[in-house]
């Protein structure tokens, strides 16, 4: 499989951000995301695609684009979609379905059918989980950095009150990620990204 170029990721984000601001909220979004990553790396499963995790960081948020109205204003009620349009705006790009799902499978700790259905989100009802060890780990490094304006870095304690309210098991659910992946060390990426740590 070809994995796109960051440059070309880069032109992608480009190309359907309705606003320049959009692209900068974003994009800088999935760079922060595919930075948490990348210190996660070195505990990641043996055979980890390195080169796909930092694919699917820099596209996993890209369908938010098409949540986004001229005014930069987002959609909160159907925000949970923005994974699912994600995956169709690559499969339109013609993007292999690998990296496609990193889109539509990123989305919280994971979201099954019965979520879909218990909850009446606005997406197709299916099993939204990570499934390789890839897509784990960019649903993971996700949860460490929030596009909210101003835009933050979520600790473990920060993420685990937030998921919470999703029910128990999405927390029990977290913690075990926790265990798995490590803690990634946020006081030099709020640095370098200028974003405070919550």
């Amino acid at each position: 499989m070809l994995i796109p170029t960051d440059e070309q990721i880069r032109a992608l984000h480009e190309r359907h951000a309705p606003t320049p601001e959009a692209f900068e909220r974003v994009y800088t979004h999935c760079r922060a995301v595919c930075a948490v990553a990348e210190q996660l790396l070195d505990r990641a499963a043996p055979g980890v695609n390195a080169d796909l995790v930092r694919a699917g960081c820099l596209l996993h948020d890209i369908g938010v684009y098409r949540l986004i109205d001229g005014s930069g204003r987002i959609d909160h009620a159907r925000y949970v979609s923005h994974g699912v349009l994600g995956h169709g705006l690559l499969a339109g790009e013609g993007m292999p379905e690998t990296l496609c799902r990193f889109c539509s499978h990123h989305t919280g700790v994971g979201v099954t059918s019965d979520d879909v259905r218990e909850q009446g989100l606005p997406i197709p009802v299916a099993d939204y989980l990570a499934e390789s060890p890839e897509e784990e780990l960019v649903m993971y490094a996700d949860k460490f950095h929030s596009k909210t304006d101003p835009p933050v870095f979520h600790s473990v304690q920060s993420y685990a009150a937030k998921v919470r309210r999703f029910g128990a098991d999405k927390e029990i659910r977290f913690k075990e990620m926790v265990d798995s992946h490590g803690e990634p060390d946020l006081a030099p990426l709020s640095r370098s990204f200028g974003h405070r740590v919550l």
